[in-house]
């Protein structure tokens, strides 16, 4: 059986929750990738976003070089484990309405990102059906 360890992305950069916009927005650029998990310490704190920085942050007259990601980021956020199978994952992204989950180790750390990309080119599973739960309003 496929586990999410075999498909997930796992250089996957993260952001500190005292860091500023400004950082976790060159670090996006510099990874060209638009969301990053967001750490304390080692562990799981949330996940940030283009868009968080731009609507929650910017748009509110935040000044970027000063806010802090910690003001902006989604603090209650799904995950998965790396020994989670596919379908576990798929079921959960649609339940929660999620395009991309931070993947866990067995200490708590994060130690990569599984996407709904990378479920569609790097295994056989169909989908379709995820990405329509994600999308449905009011799901």
């Amino acid at each position: 059986m496929i586990r999410i360890a075999d498909i997930m992305t796992r250089s996957v950069a993260a952001v500190g929750r005292d860091e500023t916009l400004q950082a976790a927005a060159r670090r996006m650029r510099d990874m060209d990738v638009g969301a990053l998990p967001v750490t304390d310490g080692r562990a799981l704190a949330g996940m940030v976003t283009d868009r968080d920085i731009t609507v929650r942050g910017v748009a509110e007259g935040m000044d970027a070089e000063e806010a802090l990601v910690a003001d902006v980021m989604t603090d209650d956020v799904s995950f998965c484990s790396e020994t989670d199978s596919i379908e576990s994952v798929m079921a959960r992204m649609g339940d929660v309405q999620v395009r991309r989950l931070p993947v866990l180790g067995a200490n708590g750390e994060v130690v990569g990102i599984v996407a709904l990309a990378d479920l569609a080119t790097r295994q056989s599973a169909p989908t379709d059906e995820t990405l329509r739960e994600i999308s449905t309003p009011d799901h």
